[in-house]
């Protein structure tokens, strides 16, 4: 076992142009080390490079320059190991529609060379709650039970690195709920998991680190609480005992939202002002408090401040 699963040095990817385009370049020399055994998300924009940096883990398409290691095998020394290392679910139902479900396992089973000794169809199929669909044709199968079997298809031959490329995307929240159960199984086990998605509050929820990219560069690259600390902002919800219609002295860099429930909002950023500077305000100002709650930021606040501005840092 390796410190990291991955490891990325360099990695650039420069599509060839024609009469009509110019060439673009679609990754800038990027640099990434994704922890063994972590939940790792991979988060930018449409069009940030994330797929093109998957499919080129996944030796679909071959990079313009760089290395890049799975599980300690370099993919220009050894490539068959370092993607038999790997197994990646896509965002696209690709699958053949006259093959069972069973049948599609195999055969991926099969194209890896895994023989059929050591074949694991039937736990696969039960993991992924496929077992009373083992006989149904792919066609037949609900766009949720796909998805189902694209991770099946992933894990046939029992990968060290899952990659997952937007799972949840259009899926109903039962299935959301099984995929994450999932998900949380082969990481407990000591499978290293990568996550792209746009719901980041899964992200958050799901990734013990991020890193973003945006238009081909990283950006950002932290423990998620850490990322998360980037923006050094906070809001106090004030919910007065009576309506407040008056005007309060608020300190320098204090923002007030009334908001449609009555409470008020008070944003700020917490290495200028404090929450205590703001109930002394409100104390001055006659408000009497009902009740008091606080927001911190999300991963969303942290990926629209680095994103916006491409920089990266957030607060």
């Amino acid at each position: 076992m390796t410190e990291h699963a991955i490891e990325i040095e360099g990695l650039t990817k420069t599509y060839s142009g024609d009469r009509t385009m110019a060439p673009k370049t679609a990754l800038h020399g990027i640099d990434l080390a994704v922890p063994t055994g972590s939940i790792f998300g991979l988060l930018g924009p449409n069009g940030a490079g994330k797929s093109t940096l998957i499919n080129i883990l996944a030796g679909l398409v071959q990079k313009s320059a760089g290395t890049v290691r799975i599980w300690g095998f370099d993919q220009d020394v050894n490539p068959r190991q370092s993607r038999a290392a790997i197994g990646v679910m896509p965002q696209e139902l690709n699958m053949d529609p006259f093959f069972t479900a069973r049948a599609s396992l195999d055969t991926q089973a099969g194209l890896y060379g895994v023989p059929k000794a050591q074949r694991h169809t039937e736990e696969i199929l039960e993991m992924i709650g496929l077992t009373d669909k083992a006989d149904a044709y792919a066609r037949t199968l609900s766009g949720g039970m796909r998805r189902r079997l694209l991770l099946g298809k992933a894990l046939v031959h029992a990968p060290q690195v899952l990659v997952l490329d937007e799972p949840t995307a259009g899926v109903d929240i039962e299935l959301r709920q099984m995929l994450w159960q999932n998900v949380r199984q082969l990481n407990a086990r000591g499978m290293t998991i990568i996550l792209t998605t746009h719901y980041l509050e899964e992200a958050e929820e799901m990734c013990d680190e991020i890193a973003i990219i945006h238009d081909g560069r990283k950006i950002a690259h932290d423990r998620t609480d850490r990322l998360i600390g980037q923006i050094d902002a906070k809001t106090l919800v004030i919910h007065p005992a009576e309506p407040a219609s008056g005007e309060v002295a608020l300190p320098d860099g204090v923002e007030l939202e009334r908001r449609a429930d009555g409470a008020l909002a008070f944003s700020y950023r917490r290495g200028k002002v404090t929450a205590e500077q703001v109930l002394d305000a409100l104390r001055e100002a006659g408000i009497r408090i009902q009740d008091v709650a606080t927001e911190e930021p999300h991963l969303e606040d942290v990926f629209l401040a680095l994103t916006r501005t491409g920089q990266g840092k957030a607060a």
